[in-house]
């Protein structure tokens, strides 16, 4: 039995069943660990959501940004954008059913070696504080008032925790240090703007995983969302978004030795051009 952790999907289905060749993967005998935004942008949205559901058994992923916004959607909240490709989920006969199975998933997935989110943690939670709020989040996702949730779930607000938030101030600062974070203030505050390198962040702002006296250690935590970053391997922390909607890569990572392993984007395509 293997354990691969594998970066963003973004649609690129094709890239993926590559990948699982090239890694031997044996479905109901191995486990995919996925970081999330399973689905849009890339051109085959539709196909890894519906890879995900027909193999659930051997599937574990966490929730995403855009997989969120895909279920915002759904619920009759946020706005369908140009770059989407998210039109073939959402004119599915089925698609309540993939909106149901979609909103059981978690935020934060724990292996006895690793942890999983789709973006990052605070400094100040510990994993055992992160797996508590992960499911406040969580429980919302799966209660009667799903909606209720994502007609508050866009914002930037607050940008900094604090264990006093309520409602949906605090469901919402959850959601976004699981699925938006990228760089913090030196305050341990989100700066939801950065989206370049690592070599190219401000003076007054760090990488999440640079805040010094993380309290989520134990664990390697693996992650996504980060393109930019590309795949990352500092031992605490491991970046599996590689850029596979943008032409760069997509990226599984053997969980036992850690080894990677990498296919190219089979489209070529520089996705950041096509649209503008």
């Amino acid at each position: 039995m293997a354990h691969y952790a594998i970066g963003d999907l973004q649609g690129c289905y094709d890239e993926l069943q590559h990948l699982l060749h090239k890694i031997g993967f044996n479905h109901g005998v191995d486990t995919l660990w996925l970081v999330g935004d399973i689905v849009n942008r890339g051109p085959k949205s539709l196909e890894c959501l519906q890879f995900c559901m027909r193999h659930e058994s051997s599937v574990q992923t966490v929730l995403g940004n855009h997989d969120l916004h895909l279920l915002a959607l759904m619920h009759g909240y946020g706005r369908l954008k140009r770059s989407d490709t998210l039109a073939p989920i959402l004119n599915h006969p089925q698609h309540t059913v993939m909106r149901d199975w979609l909103r059981r998933q978690a935020l934060m997935l724990e292996h006895p070696r690793y942890l999983t989110v789709h973006a990052g943690l605070l400094p100040q939670w510990s994993s055992e504080t992160a797996a508590t709020l992960a499911q406040e989040v969580e429980h919302e996702l799966q209660s009667s008032a799903a909606a209720d949730y994502f007609a508050n779930m866009y914002g930037n607000t607050p940008s900094g925790w604090s264990p006093d938030l309520s409602g949906y101030e605090r469901l919402r600062l959850i959601t976004n240090v699981f699925t938006r974070t990228r760089v913090l203030t030196l305050d341990n505050e989100l700066d939801y703007d950065y989206k370049g390198g690592y070599d190219d962040i401000p003076s007054d702002r760090r990488a999440w995983f640079d805040a010094p006296g993380p309290q989520y250690t134990g664990r390697s935590v693996i992650f996504g969302h980060w393109s930019a970053l590309g795949y990352y391997d500092n031992g605490q922390v491991i970046g599996l978004d590689s850029g596979a909607l943008w032409g760069g890569k997509l990226t599984a990572l053997n969980l036992e030795n850690r080894l990677i392993s990498q296919v190219d984007s089979l489209g070529g395509l520089d996705w950041k051009k096509a649209l503008r």
